[in-house]
């Protein structure tokens, strides 16, 4: 199977193109293409762009992707929401599978392919001076999450670290110094989706969000 794994939910935005087991080229990351900018106003076109930058360097057609992986946040909620666009109309055109997966998960296992092993607190800006936070356990074999992912402050996350908490995450050293800036990749991505097959509909796919929604009723 071909994936194309698409990771938008920090700035540093990238795509991938991933062979499972059995292609001819082989398993493992074919291709990979990213992009630091961070312009809200045109990630639609920078998708596509970086798309057409992955799929040309992989040499492979638009017609031979199989699944679409989505990183789904929580992060940067235009980001998601164009990298979330782009799968469901490629569903509808070519019927392709669609994977969810969570970015903090793919920040874990990110650390794990830089060597970082042992307990670590995954942070990401939630904005409104809070921050989505989850506790996972890495080793070299694989990344187990011990916390799950919750809103926290920005007081609550700064007592972790003094605890002696070892933060990463996009952007973290802004607000907590001595942690360690990782990106979620969407390689690190496509590679997660190479061992699933929960497969949704893309009307299905949603960001991660963990905010309640708040109405105000209109008053005549």
């Amino acid at each position: 199977m071909k994936i194309l794994a698409v990771e938008f939910s920090s700035p540093q935005r990238s795509v991938a193109v991933v062979q499972a087991p059995g292609g001819r080229q082989g398993p493992g990351v074919i291709a990979h293409w990213e992009s630091a900018l961070d312009n809200s106003d045109h990630r639609c076109a920078d998708a596509l762009r970086l798309v057409e930058q992955a799929l040309r360097k992989a040499q492979i057609e638009r017609e031979e992707i199989e699944c679409v992986a989505v990183g789904i946040g929580p992060g940067s909620y235009t980001g998601i929401r164009a990298a979330i666009a782009l799968a469901q109309g490629w569903q509808i055109a070519r019927g392709v599978k669609l994977l969810a997966i969570s970015s903090a998960e793919c920040l874990a296992e990110q650390a794990r392919a830089e060597g970082l092993f042992g307990p670590l607190e995954v942070v990401i800006d939630a904005q409104r001076n809070e921050f989505y936070l989850a506790g996972y356990d890495i080793s070299p074999a694989a990344s187990r999450q011990t916390q799950p992912l919750r809103l926290a402050t920005l007081a609550e996350v700064q007592e972790r670290q003094r605890a002696g908490g070892k933060l990463i995450g996009p952007d973290t050293s802004r607000w907590f110094p001595g942690s360690r800036v990782i990106f979620p990749e969407a390689a690190t991505l496509g590679r997660l989706a190479l061992d699933r097959s929960d497969f949704i509909p893309g009307e299905d796919l949603q960001p991660i969000y963990l905010r309640e929604p708040k109405f105000v009723k209109y008053r005549r």
